[in-house]
């Protein structure tokens, strides 16, 4: 066998065992398998082809042999997709079958827990004071938007009794295990072993990076704590009253703006204008919340992109949210999901290299690379010549400034604490992974989550308690948090960039084609850094997400009326075509699809969410 047939092989091997593990993973994590043995047995076979010494071994011997190769097209594209297989053949591979158990052992053990914890019931009191089942997204938006402080009590109360269950049923087990893999393979704690698997660096740099920015924002937080306790009582900082104190009136005054219904057809419009282009790719979004489905929005690619011996080989790519159509909040965050893992799906479908490798949302390709992509899209959101262009009620009415105004002059001064909510979780799990197995009890884990609360928030405990936190039990998100913190220092100054090149973002169709250039088409192949540095010509750097923290409200909202007062016209027709296949889901049910056009599917979709939650 040839370098390049070696190559290819490898590739077609890898697309079977890769979509075995997917399309599982995909049916129990939404509720359509309880088969979880087969499924931990697929994630098992995937983990044990990528952490293959074999693997690695035959990976470096054709790579010596690609060199004799005489065509230097054919060298050069051997050579190229040979080298990204050896990167991800070093992130992952082990070497003794001790440890290769223990990562099958562990993979079990989560694939159980992960079954009870979909088994486990929270329930809260609702609107109408009757006791009812509450997912984690459901939750979240109740402690967030509703105005009855009960009802957000209760859901507060449900998440401090989800990790007082997870430390009974066998999340103080799991941290053991994942130590002891770690220190098998050479590694003081698995915070520190992950950290260097998906951010390429040590935890001792990655903590440079974040103490610096945990001192540039604390002064500004802890401003803010003090001015909002002054203003409405020391019980605004209560976990179940925070969010709500600060923000709750001013986004339950857009509500009426961002319907849920509407959240289809914005995405749809706002992408074409973007000039995003999906290059053909098959998408199933799954966007409703319902009773086993996996609390929180995530996006998978059981097809990556390629070029298959030059061949384009289209990605598929599913991704999910948790919407109760009927909550308040619901719209915005639907589509805030919609934005976001909308962004994984658009770089998952762009990866154009000659190999799956490079196209993986796992180690090596790091996992602030990959959050950059769908945190740029949410980040739009935010910005008031978006919401003055898509945002608008039933009657056709646009947002008013005025709410455009609360929301900025209200969130602001918190704009330090939303970006310290992520940082306090590596600090969370830095501490616990370096816990000895005698520290490990559900008395220390807890007090060390509200002392960490304490420490980074500023508050006794976190609206969104640390172990409620649904990346914290899987294995291919835990210790990874990070990763959202650095992605945000990115898109800031991507955003910076480009305000600087055109004034203005919303509807810009040089946006497109800029990310698919410079951040989407060279997948793994570079770093991080050296795909910002392509873009805006300047290496990583955190100072943009500081400064934009450590504005003043009223900064804020002067930076808000310029966007509206120049903003671009909105073109005129349609948007253009995102050039996928979309498929619109709920569990096993075919809900819309844009098979005739895109405009049948958003009517498909609102028809349904009208006649089905009456909004």
């Amino acid at each position: 066998m040839t370098a390049t047939q070696f190559l290819n092989d490898l590739n077609a091997r890898y697309l079977i065992i890769h979509r075995t593990k997917e399309d599982w993973f995909w049916d129990t994590y939404m509720g359509l398998s309880d088969d979880h043995p087969a499924a931990a047995k697929a994630q098992t076979q995937w983990s044990q082809f990528l952490s293959s010494a074999d693997n690695l071994k035959q990976v470096k011997q054709q790579l010596e042999l690609a060199q004799n190769i005489e065509n230097a097209d054919e060298r050069s594209t051997t050579t190229h997709g040979l080298t990204g297989w050896l990167a991800v053949f070093e992130s992952h591979a082990i070497e003794e079958p001790q440890t290769a158990q223990q990562q099958a052992d562990l993979i079990q053990f989560e694939a159980e827990l992960f079954k009870a914890k979909q088994a486990h019931v929270m329930h809260y009191i609702n609107d109408n004071g009757e006791q009812v089942e509450g997912s984690l997204p459901v939750l979240a938006a109740a402690v967030r938007t509703s105005n009855n402080e009960a009802v957000r009590q209760s859901a507060h109360s449900a998440f401090i009794e989800l990790e007082q269950w997870l430390l009974q049923n066998g999340f103080i087990d799991l941290v053991k295990r994942r130590n002891q893999f770690a220190r098998a393979q050479g590694f003081a704690n698995y915070f520190d072993y992950s950290v260097r698997k998906t951010e390429h660096m040590s935890s001792d740099e990655l903590f440079v990076i974040l103490d610096d920015f945990e001192q540039r924002t604390r002064q500004s937080n802890l401003d803010a704590l003090q001015a909002l306790s002054e203003q409405k009582g020391r019980q605004a900082l209560l976990g179940h009253n925070f969010v709500y104190a600060y923000s709750g009136d001013a986004m339950r005054d857009l509500d009426p703006y961002v319907p849920f219904s509407q959240s289809l057809r914005r995405w749809v419009d706002s992408f074409g204008r973007l000039n995003i282009d999906y290059s053909g790719a098959e998408l199933t979004l799954d966007l409703l919340d319902r009773k086993g489905k996996y609390q929180n929005g995530f996006c998978h690619g059981p097809v990556p992109s390629f070029y298959d011996q030059g061949a384009w080989i289209a990605a598929k790519v599913n991704f999910t949210s948790n919407a109760k159509p009927d909550q308040v909040g619901s719209g915005y965050s639907g589509i805030n999901t919609l934005f976001h893992e909308g962004g994984h799906a658009a770089h998952f479908a762009n990866m154009k290299q000659n190999a799956p490798c490079f196209s993986i949302e796992f180690a090596p390709t790091s996992m602030a690379y990959a959050e950059t992509q769908s945190m740029f899209c949410d980040s739009l959101l935010n910005d008031a010549d978006w919401l003055k262009r898509y945002a608008f009620n039933h009657q056709g009415e646009v947002v008013p400034d005025s709410v455009i105004e609360a929301m900025t002059k209200s969130r602001q001064p918190f704009k330090a604490y939303e970006e310290r909510s992520i940082l306090v979780v590596p600090y969370f799990e830095r501490a616990l992974y370096q816990l000895s197995d005698d520290e490990l009890t559900a008395e220390n884990i807890t007090t060390l989550a509200r002392e960490t609360e304490q420490r980074i928030l500023g508050l006794a405990c976190s609206p969104r308690p640390l172990l409620a936190i649904p990346h914290l039990l899987s294995d291919e998100s835990a210790c990874s948090y990070q990763g959202y913190l650095l992605a945000h220092m990115a898109v800031y100054q991507t955003r910076a960039y480009l305000l600087a090149e055109y004034g203005y973002l919303t509807d810009n169709p040089a946006i497109g084609p800029l990310l698919n250039q410079h951040y989407w088409r060279p997948g793994n192949s570079l770093t991080h850094n050296e795909t910002i540095e392509s873009l805006t010509g300047e290496g990583f750097n955190a100072k943009y997400l500081a400064d934009v923290c450590n504005l003043s409200a009223e900064e804020a909202w002067q930076v808000q009326q310029q966007k509206m007062a120049h903003a671009s016209p909105r073109p005129q027709g349609v948007p253009a075509d995102l050039n996928a296949k979309i498929t619109v889901i709920d569990g096993a049910q075919t809900l819309a699809s844009n098979q005739q056009s895109s405009e049948m599917m958003c009517q498909q979709f609102e028809q349904y969410i009208k006649h089905h939650y009456g909004c």
